[in-house]
């Protein structure tokens, strides 16, 4: 009896690269497929999401990107031994395709993969390829992109497949939007984990200069790093405003589907929340992002007017202010901003991505 067909997934150890990986992984067990995951030993500590029927195969990976000289010097040599050891077991175990999420450990196995004629594709979750997706962009039969617009080579093109979104996502798709109104309101205030502080530097100010009759039915949840929350609760108390702060929120997919407005940050995984759930949203990309790649994510929802963009050089409270208080006295307008953003989301992403493995191990089957 044949095995069945086996899907080598080759993934970086950040949650931007590893989430989309395990969805797809479970997409592709749930079709009878074998999967194995390849990543290094910092990957491998964020892969315990997966399921155990994936396979963990950890290789030799590194970048120039870390470490001192004596680091850097040894990276051709890591990533050599790494190719190596993924070819190695490819030739033990040929999977019938490859794909790649970014991340420099997705280097060894696309390499052999390459060098090996098996075939193979990249997803790429940003709306600008990261760095090793550049690189083998011109060296994979096909390129799916979590963002669109995404920024491509010359001469490459890509299938929009959408991100991947949690389960606790998927449950609340394009949950009905209630605008905003003289009646109890939401605003969620979500930074990820790197550059928040800017949000709760101006959120509160400009919150705190609504006019009454916004606050006094406004409720907010602000995500904020721990050693900002004394100063954001002391921000809201000052302006009399109902507000939850926490490090971090675990029911976020709730919380999304209840408000009448986010302001957020524009990591990729935060667009697509957004986008599936359909809200009107306020974003703030991550100025010091690798090829200011929040700002091309934003543009995702700005092309259809489902969100405001505010580089981070124009975000001050007054202007927040003016903003807030535009999208909360317009139900028409935040109702129309839902739709857009909706319309922006692929709550599909998964089933696309497993549908473009299939067809290329079709394709590529004698």
């Amino acid at each position: 009896m044949a095995r069945p067909p086996l899907l080598l997934i080759a993934a970086g150890g950040t949650g931007g690269h590893m989430f989309p990986a395990q969805a797809l992984a479970e997409a592709m067990l749930a079709r009878g497929w074998r999967v194995k995951l390849s990543t290094d030993a910092r990957g491998a500590r964020y892969a315990g999401g997966f399921p155990d029927a994936v396979r963990i195969e950890q290789i030799s990976a590194a970048t120039f990107a870390r470490g001192g000289l004596a680091d850097k010097i040894m990276v051709p040599l890591k990533l050599a031994a790494g190719v190596l050891a993924a070819g190695f077991s490819m030739l033990t175990d040929r999977p019938r395709v490859v794909v790649g999420f970014g991340g420099y450990p997705s280097i060894p196995a696309l390499s052999a993969a390459w060098a090996l004629r098996v075939p193979r594709m990249i997803h790429e979750q940003n709306g600008v390829l990261g760095r090793v997706n550049q690189i083998f962009a011109r060296r994979v039969n096909l390129l799916a992109c979590g963002t669109w617009p995404t920024s491509m080579p010359e001469g490459i093109t890509a299938e929009f497949t959408g991100n991947p979104v949690r389960a606790a996502v998927l449950e609340r798709a394009g949950a009905g939007y209630i605008p905003p109104g003289d009646y109890p309101m939401d605003l969620l205030v979500i930074g990820g984990s790197q550059g928040a502080r800017i949000l709760s530097d101006v959120v509160p100010q400009a919150i705190a200069a609504l006019p009454e009759a916004i606050k006094r039915n406004l409720g907010v949840a602000h995500q904020a790093r721990e050693e900002d929350i004394a100063r954001v609760v002391a921000a809201y108390e000052a302006g009399g405003i109902d507000a939850e702060i926490a490090p971090f929120f675990n029911d976020i997919p709730r919380r999304l589907s209840e408000c009448q407005l986010v302001v957020s940050r524009a990591g990729a995984s935060s667009v697509a929340d957004i986008s599936v759930i359909g809200r009107p949203a306020i974003l703030v990309p991550y100025a010091a992002a690798a090829a200011n790649h929040q700002a091309a994510n934003a543009k995702m929802l700005s092309s259809v007017d489902a969100a405001v963009i505010f580089p981070e050089a124009h975000f001050t409270a007054a202007a927040l202010t003016e903003c807030l208080e535009s999208i909360l006295t317009n139900p028409k307008a935040a109702q129309a901003m839902a739709q857009a953003a909706l319309s922006a989301g692929r709550a599909d992403a998964t089933e696309r991505l497993a549908e473009m493995v299939e067809a290329l191990a079709r394709k590529e089957t004698p």
